[in-house]
């Protein structure tokens, strides 16, 4: 069973920068299959990225071109490099590890990190 920790939130003004982290342990990361998901308050949670076990990646529309989602397997962490940041990218950013076996999906999340874009 994968523990993760994400890191990497804060404050940060309309236009910048961060690099949230996604940390696993108990288990390899890259035999997993990664969401970043985000929550607002009074909205529901939404689709940020996916990073496949094969490292194919996919975005919401309302993030392409300005967030990245990569994984470095050495250090058993996914990463999601967001830039040109909106207020609206404000929210609680997740986690999210799943597989399958066979047609049962186990998905394993973590705490979540606050991102606040404000100026």
């Amino acid at each position: 069973q994968v523990q993760l920790v994400e890191s990497g939130g804060g404050l940060v003004q309309p236009g910048g920068s961060l690099r949230l982290s996604c940390a696993a342990s108990g288990s390899i990361l890259s035999t997993y299959n990664i969401i970043w998901h985000r929550q607002a308050p009074g909205k529901q949670r939404e689709l940020v990225a996916t990073i496949t076990r094969r490292g194919s990646t996919n975005y919401a529309d309302s993030v392409k071109g300005r967030f990245t989602i990569s994984r470095d397997n050495t250090k058993n962490t996914v990463y999601l490099q967001m830039n040109s940041l909106k207020p609206e990218d404000t929210a609680v950013y997740y986690c999210n590890a799943f597989y399958y076996e066979g047609f049962r999906r186990y998905d394993y999340w973590g705490q979540g990190t606050q991102v606040t874009v404000s100026s």
